[in-house]
């Protein structure tokens, strides 16, 4: 949590008209904790944050982009793990090659759940983005014994209304755990030469079948074009479609 005069000053330096990425560069504090504050006109939020999912009428969690884009995340890298007193600890493991996506990892758990604390914890290699709560499996109800492909992972109702509302985000945390975009290279016969060409394309490799179609049933209410490479790979090469995922998406960063 932050104090009060923290989130003064940072509201502070907003109001003299500087950018978010800015003013989060220069406090630490997460661009989603200060758009928060920024639209609720006060800097001085509750003291904590129930969970929704835990009211009398559970409702979805309030930043419904954020909750989409951490989704997709933990399906594809993230695990949830029972720690002492009821605590749950939501872990995401992500490549230390991009810096951009550990820091959209972490103000997302920021965003889904403000009361907590979130840190990251080096590994060879990659970084876990951790948050300790009592109610991660209330938010991600998909947590259970074993590994998530070898279980069946199907959305709740009020998980697939938040996809259906924000399906690019939910598709830039899938891509942005288990995707990549490449650049594909052929060759073509023109005027009798060989001629080679580059092109991008975009994939999402998952074991879990179920978390596979997620993806698909997402892409195809998007309109985006695919194919299955084989089980687990799922390909998206069209010229129209991967210039849909470059304008939401986009190569990790």
């Amino acid at each position: 949590m932050y104090d009060m005069g923290t989130r003064r000053q940072a509201l502070a330096l907003v109001a003299e008209g500087r950018s978010l990425n800015s003013v989060s560069k220069e406090t630490g504090i997460s661009r989603y904790a200060i758009r928060s504050w920024r639209t609720r006109g006060e800097a001085d939020p509750p003291a904590g944050t129930p969970c929704p999912r835990c009211q009398d009428v559970p409702g979805p969690p309030e930043n419904r982009a954020a909750y989409a884009y951490l989704l997709g995340l933990y399906l594809g890298d993230g695990c949830i793990s029972p720690h002492r007193r009821g605590v749950y600890y939501l872990r995401v493991v992500l490549d230390r090659a991009w810096p951009g996506i550990i820091d959209a990892c972490e103000e997302a758990m920021r965003a889904v759940r403000p009361s907590n604390s979130v840190c990251r914890i080096g590994k060879q290699g990659c970084v876990a983005v951790t948050s300790s709560s009592k109610h991660w499996p209330c938010l991600f109800p998909q947590h259970g014994p074993g590994k998530k492909h070898e279980r069946r992972i199907v959305l709740e109702p009020w998980q697939q209304e938040i996809v259906d509302g924000q399906p690019w985000e939910f598709v830039r945390g899938l891509i942005h755990s288990d995707g990549c975009r490449t650049i594909n290279w052929t060759t073509r016969i023109v005027g009798g030469e060989p001629r080679r060409y580059a092109y991008p394309r975009y994939f999402l490799s998952n074991l879990s079948h179920d978390i596979v179609g997620l993806f698909t049933d997402t892409l195809d209410r998007l309109g985006v074009e695919w194919t299955l490479a084989n089980a687990r790979n799922v390909s998206v090469a069209r010229k129209a479609s991967v210039a849909l995922l470059d304008a939401h998406v986009g190569p990790k960063f």
